[in-house]
C-alpha cells in the first residue's frame, strides 16, 4: 500500500533513472489559495492556470511519457454558474493561447471525459478541445491528457456499455472480454497505467478520479496549495516517488 508523502525542507533533484511513466495531479486548492489573499475563487483558477503551464513544461523537459491533470470534474457543474463560467472562459483562453506551442513541442493531447456533453452555450469550448485533440493526435511526445466533465464511475460505466454493444452486435464473445478488452474502452487506452498520482491542498481522496487507472498508482500529498506548486515541489515529489519500493502486491 503507497504511503503518502511529507513535504520536505531540502531541496531535492528526482533522479532521471526512476522517473514514473504517467504522472496524474489533482490540481486542488486555487479557490483556498485566492480567499487567503482576499480574492475571490476565479482569481485562484487563474493562476492555477499559470502554475499548470510550468508544470506541464518541466513534465515534458523531464521526458516522462504521459500527465493526466484533473481540470474539471462531472460533478463540478454543481459549482456556482459564476465560477463555472470563469473556468470555461480559461479553457477557452488556455488552449487558444498554449495550442501552438504544445504542438511545437510534439505534445499529444487527449481529452478524457464527455466533451459532447457539455452544456449548450459551450460550443467554443468544444470547438477548441476537438481542434487540439485533432491538430496533435499525431504527435509523438508527451502525452497531455486532461480530464473535463469526467468522472471515473461514469468512465467505468461507459466502458461496460460499449463492451455489451460490442456483444450485441455479435462483434465480441463475452468469454473474450478480459482485461485488455476492458482497457481499450477506456478514455486512457494504449496509454500505461498511471505510476503516481500527485494531490495538493492537503485533502486525502481521490474524487471519482481514474478509478482504474490507478490501481497500483502511488499516492502523494502535499499541503502545498496548487497555484504554489512549482517545479521545486514537483521535483520533490518526483524524488519521492523514486525512493518507493513498488511491489504490486507482491513482498
Amino acid at each position: 500500500m503507497a504511503i503518502f508523502g511529507k513535504d520536505e525542507k531540502k531541496s531535492v533533484q528526482p533522479d532521471t533513472a526512476c522517473l514514473p511513466r504517467h504522472v496524474a495531479i489533482i490540481m486542488d486548492g486555487n479557490g483556498r489559495w485566492a480567499q487567503k489573499r482576499g480574492m475571490p475563487r476565479t482569481f485562484g483558477h487563474r493562476a492555477g492556470v499559470e502554475a499548470l503551464r510550468a508544470i506541464i513544461r518541466h513534465t515534458d523537459d523531464l521526458g516522462i511519457e504521459a500527465l493526466t491533470i484533473y481540470a474539471f470534474s462531472a460533478e463540478n457543474w454543481r459549482r456556482s454558474a459564476e465560477e463555472v463560467g470563469a473556468l470555461m472562459k480559461l479553457l477557452l483562453e488556455y488552449f487558444t493561447k498554449e495550442i501552438d506551442e504544445l504542438n511545437e513541442k510534439n505534445v499529444r493531447i487527449r481529452i478524457l471525459g464527455d466533451i459532447d456533453g457539455m452544456p449548450k452555450g459551450l460550443e467554443k469550448q468544444q470547438a477548441a478541445l476537438h481542434a487540439a485533440v485533432e491538430r496533435t493526435h499525431t504527435n509523438t511526445g508527451l502525452n497531455l491528457n486532461i480530464a473535463l466533465n469526467y468522472g471515473g464511475q461514469q468512465e467505468i460505466v461507459r466502458a461496460a456499455q460499449n463492451l455489451a454493444k460490442r456483444v450485441k452486435a455479435g462483434e465480441l464473445e463475452p468469454e473474450a472480454i478480459d482485461k485488455a478488452a476492458f482497457e481499450s474502452e477506456l478514455y486512457t487506452a494504449g496509454l500505461p497505467d498511471v505510476d503516481f498520482l500527485i494531490r495538493t491542498s492537503g485533502e486525502m481522496r481521490l474524487s471519482n478520479f481514474l478509478l482504474y487507472q490507478l490501481a497500483y498508482a502511488e499516492f502523494y500529498q502535499t499541503d502545498t496549495l496548487w497555484p504554489d506548486f512549482d517545479e521545486h515541489a514537483y521535483d520533490e515529489a518526483l524524488a519521492a516517488y523514486g525512493r518507493r519500493n513498488r511491489r504490486f502486491g507482491g513482498v
